[in-house]
Order: structure tokens, then C-alpha cells, then sequence
């Protein structure tokens, strides 16, 4: 990825690149596909060396290395950012700040030195990147996502940490979730909500845990989690950016389609909304898509494909092509033609996008 990435900002072939390096070319094509591994270090110091790359972007780093410590020292700053930057809609600036610091890390994990700070801090740079990914990728690629976040798993494991590790199994159930591992995501959510000991934390547990049994179609367990969301939130004054009035309706919408009881979501739907607003401008997307599949269960046609049609103006704008999909889903059941045809070319429009960035 970073030779890719340094040729497209030079506006290299693979060919020039190689020859700048003094390599074949094929062998250029097989780093930058993963073919090949730059295992020794030498090799890697030369690119840097030749490309006028820092050290570190390549992995390569030294004991007493002061920058690595001052990484260490605010990395943890960095996932904050890169996650403010998530939430509020600019989840492929945060992609493309984490990753350097990811690789940095896996380097230095790599290399046998893996104190505990570091890896408490791959853990959060995996964790972050593979919900990051989760927001940006399209469906059939989310297994990369949750593979992410179920390293960040691994780790938390070994540390020992209970509140991170509540946090780790929560991001890594929400992604198997929506890579269509919906058992496998109701195992980490539910140990993630008996881990949890703050209101904020078991209510993100609870709501996640909600959106997988749903989908899962196991009404007992969804009603059970529905009802424990909704009590923690009566009870506390604590919200969060899963834990708040906006998310509980749109679970709850969405659980009650998913779980065969159309007439009650329709009910809901009809209910006077609160002035509470969504934590994150992508829940807002994720509220009217799931609106609009209300409204078509209701037979109201017309005002779906409005709904819909808003809905996906603002994934495309956002780059949230797990949106995008949804709504071709609700299209396509419904035979609204037009509308999912629609929602294809702005599919696609991401995906030529994403590629590019590749």
C-alpha cells in the first residue's frame, strides 16, 4: 500500500518506481499486491532511504528509537482523533490516519518488542481502524473489518483489561454482525455486556446486542435487550453515541421489521419523535433508511421512495456504502425500479472512488 500510495502521489508507473529502486518490475507488482513481504530490514531501509521516506512508515524502528516513544506518548491521541473524525461523518480521514500508525505498531509488534503499551495501543489502532473500515467498506469486503477488530480481541485478551475488553468484543460483534455473522456477534456482544460496568458501556453492549438479535430474528433475546437499553436509559442521565432516545427508536424500528412484527414498527413510526438528535451524522442515514422500510411495510409507497431517495443522497455524500446497499435491498423487494437503480450507479460511483484510493 505505501508504494502504491507514493506512486500515485508522484504520478509513477510501476515501471519508473522500479527503476528508481532498482528493482524488476514484477517484483514492485508483487509488494504492492501482497505477493511479497519485505521481511529484512535492509530492504526495507533502502525504499525508505531512495523514496526519502521516514524510517518508521516502513517499519523500521530502534530500541531507543525517541520518535517511536513519542508516538507512544501520543498515539493515544491519535485514535481519539481519528475517532471524533469517525462519528462525525469523515470515517475515510479516519482510515487514513490510522493505518500509518497501525503498521507502525504491527512492525514493532512484529519484532519481538511488545511491551505493554504498545500493545494496549495496537489493540485501540486495530480496533479503531477495523470499525473505520467497517463504515467505508462496501458488505462483501466487512470481513476485513472484522478481522481487525477480532486482533484487537486477541490482545485484550492477553492483557487482562476488562473495561477494553468489553470495548474490543463490542466493536468486533457489531462488525461480524454486519459481515453476516450474526451468531458468532451475539456471543461477543453478550460477554461484552456481562463485562460491562459502566451505564454508557453496557447500554452501547445492550444496543448492539439488540441490532444482532434482531437480525438474528430471536425475538426473546431482542425484546430482553431492547427493554434492559431502555431501562439503563431511564435510570441514568449518561448518553454516548450508541446510548442516547435517536438510537433506541432506530434499534428498535428496525428489530421489531426484523422480527416479524411489521403493524408494531408502523405504530412506533406513528409515535411523536423527541427533539433528541442522532449522535453522529450517520445515524441520521441509518434512521431515515430504516424509516423507509417502515413506511413501505405500511403500503406507503410514495413516501418510502422519498425517504430513500433523501437517504441516499447523504450515504453517497457520507461514502457509506453499507447504506447505499440497504437501500438497494428495500428497492429490490419492492420492486421500486427506478429507485434501485439509482442507488446502483451511486454504489458504484463509491466504488470507482475506493478503488482509486487503492
Amino acid at each position: 500500500m505505501i508504494l502504491r500510495l507514493y506512486r500515485r502521489v508522484n504520478g509513477l508507473s510501476q515501471e519508473s518506481l522500479a527503476a528508481v529502486l532498482d528493482y524488476d518490475k514484477s517484483y514492485v507488482s508483487m509488494i504492492e499486491t501482497g505477493r511479497r513481504t519485505i521481511g529484512d530490514v535492509s530492504t526495507r531501509r533502502h525504499i525508505a532511504r531512495v523514496l526519502g521516506l521516514p524510517m518508521h512508515v516502513l517499519g523500521v524502528t530502534d530500541n531507543d528509537d525517541a520518535d517511536f516513544a513519542a508516538m507512544i506518548q501520543f498515539g493515544d491521541s491519535a485514535i481519539r482523533l481519528a475517532e471524533i473524525a469517525r462519528q462525525a461523518g469523515r470515517a475515510v480521514e479516519a482510515v487514513n490516519e490510522l493505518w500509518p500508525l497501525v503498521a507502525r505498531l504491527e512492525a514493532r509488534a512484529a519484532e519481538g518488542r511488545a511491551e505493554r503499551d504498545t500493545l494496549l495501543l495496537l489493540a485501540q489502532g486495530r480496533a479503531a481502524l477495523g470499525v473505520s473500515l467497517g463504515t467505508v467498506l462496501p458488505e462483501e469486503r466487512l470481513a476485513a473489518a472484522a478481522r481487525w477488530t477480532g486482533r484487537a480481541v486477541v490482545i485484550a485478551e492477553r492483557l487482562g483489561d476488562a473495561e477494553f475488553l468489553a470495548h474490543a468484543l463490542r466493536m468486533h460483534g457489531n462488525e461480524l454482525r454486519k459481515a453476516d455473522h450474526v451468531g458468532a456477534a451475539i456471543a461477543r456482544l453478550s460477554r461484552a455486556e456481562s463485562l460491562s460496568e459502566d451505564p454508557e458501556s453496557r447500554g452501547a453492549a445492550l444496543a448492539l446486542l439488540a441490532r444482532a438479535a434482531g437480525e438474528h430474528g430471536d425475538r426473546d433475546l431482542f425484546d430482553r435487550a431492547i427493554t434492559g437499553y431502555r431501562r439503563l436509559l431511564d435510570d441514568v442521565g449518561v448518553q454516548g453515541l450508541l446510548f442516547n432516545p435517536f438510537t433506541l427508536r432506530e434499534i428498535q424500528l428496525r428489530g421489531l421489521l426484523a422480527t416479524g412484527r411489521a403493524a408494531e414498527a408502523v405504530r412506533l413510526l406513528a409515535e411523536v419523535q423527541g427533539t433528541c438528535a442522532p449522535a453522529a451524522p450517520q445515524w441520521h442515514i441509518i434512521e431515515r433508511i430504516t424509516t423507509g422500510q417502515v413506511l413501505l411495510a405500511a403500503g406507503h409507497r410514495d413516501g418510502a421512495v422519498e425517504t430513500f431517495t433523501a437517504a441516499l443522497g447523504a450515504a453517497e455524500a457520507r461514502r457509506l456504502p453499507h447504506q447505499i446497499q440497504r437501500v438497494i435491498r428495500a428497492a429490490d423487494s419492492a420492486e421500486l425500479t427506478d429507485l434501485s437503480a439509482g442507488a446502483h450507479e451511486a454504489l458504484r460511483r463509491l466504488d470507482n472512488q475506493l478503488t482509486a484510493r487503492e
